[in-house]
């Protein structure tokens, strides 16, 4: 059983940074492929960016691309995401998700999920 739990979300200017944590209790954390996804009103949750059980693979959508970035400390047990030159568009609730399949853009791969973390991004 893995439980997660997200934290850093928050009010930020465009252009502002932004880091996310989701920290993991279950001793299981490094079997699991780790994601980001999000949700804005009235939009389908999306992908955002998932890294394999041992941090050497990684997977961005197109639209984060060279603004974010996802690291994990498998000793620490967490998983973070590094926003930098955020958009209004980036606004969203944030979700922790873990993968027993792998690393996976797909949401069907992910079986655990945080509650999410509110990013707002101001223009």
């Amino acid at each position: 059983q893995v439980q997660l739990v997200e934290s850093g979300g928050g009010l930020v200017q465009a252009g502002g940074s932004l880091r996310l944590s989701c920290a993991a209790s279950g001793r299981t954390f490094t079997n699991y492929a780790m994601g980001w996804f999000r949700q804005a009103p009235g939009k389908e949750r999306e992908f955002v960016a998932a890294i394999n059980w041992s941090g050497g693979t990684t997977y961005y959508t197109d639209s984060v691309k060279g603004r974010f970035t996802i690291s994990r400390d498998n000793g620490k047990n967490t998983q973070n995401l590094q926003m930098n030159s955020l958009k209004p568009e980036d606004t969203a609730v944030y979700y922790c998700a873990a993968s027993n399949r792998g690393i996976s853009r797909y949401r069907s791969a992910y079986t655990y999920w945080g509650q999410g973390t509110q990013v707002t991004v101001s223009s």
